[in-house]
């Protein structure tokens, strides 16, 4: 299911983004981690360093509710929570937030399936969120979706597109073109981006093109620069 959301940026409200919190997620923990590579030892490219389970959770709760208010917005793209249903509420009761649009993930079954209606934790729940963020005046559209895409809708069009699930770390966030994971991982500060400043204005520096070697579209980008 798509979702189309409009938001005009006029007021103190600010617009964040994030992807895989992965809360309660015991192997993204090094301290708790069973992952193993061939030489037996714990992946630490895959892993985040933490100690203990308990400290990753509390650091991705603090680190939201230290930038983002209960009256801005948080869109969060995909992989909410893990370890058992349970810890979806739990996750989050705990964020101050009260506006967050979830984009589904892999790991989000029992929140798409809406165990014990789960998904009215959140003001929205969808595959794909096509936004079309007016900031101040400086307007933007924005394909918001769990999964990366090589070649996504109206990209000729200068459209960006915001991701999870790769786990993405320095500039390997950005695409060729205009694309970025938006992660928690691949977060400097290991929190969810604000939208304009982070995502937005850097991104629209980048060139309008297609991650694939090879696309017909590229054609479409030459026409459109005319």
């Amino acid at each position: 299911m798509d979702l189309k959301i409009v938001i005009e940026k006029g007021s103190d409200q600010r617009v964040f983004i994030c992807s895989d919190s992965h809360y309660f997620h015991t192997n993204m923990c090094r301290g708790t981690s069973l992952w193993r590579t061939s030489d037996g030892l714990v992946p630490i490219d895959n892993t985040r360093d933490f100690k203990t389970l308990e400290e990753m959770n509390r650091t991705i709760i603090d680190n939201i509710n230290n930038v983002v208010g209960q009256d801005d917005i948080l869109i969060h793209g995909g992989d909410f929570s893990f370890g058992g249903f349970e810890n979806i509420p739990k996750f989050r009761n705990q964020i101050y937030c009260k506006t967050i649009h979830h984009v589904l993930g892999n790991h989000d079954d029992h929140i798409k399936k809406n165990k014990n209606n789960y998904q009215d934790l959140f003001t929205s729940v969808s595959d794909i969120i096509l936004l079309d963020f007016n900031y101040k005046g400086d307007k933007s559209r924005l394909i918001i979706q769990h999964y990366p895409i090589q070649s996504w809708r109206d990209l000729n069009q200068g459209t960006i597109h915001l991701h999870g699930h790769s786990h993405l770390v320095g500039d390997r966030r950005f695409g060729r073109g205009r694309r970025m994971d938006i992660g928690f991982d691949g977060s400097p500060q290991f929190r969810p981006y604000e939208l304009y400043s982070e995502c937005v204005v850097p991104l629209r520096l980048r060139e309008i093109k297609s991650d694939m070697p090879f696309d017909h579209h590229e054609e479409e980008f030459t026409k459109s620069r005319k």
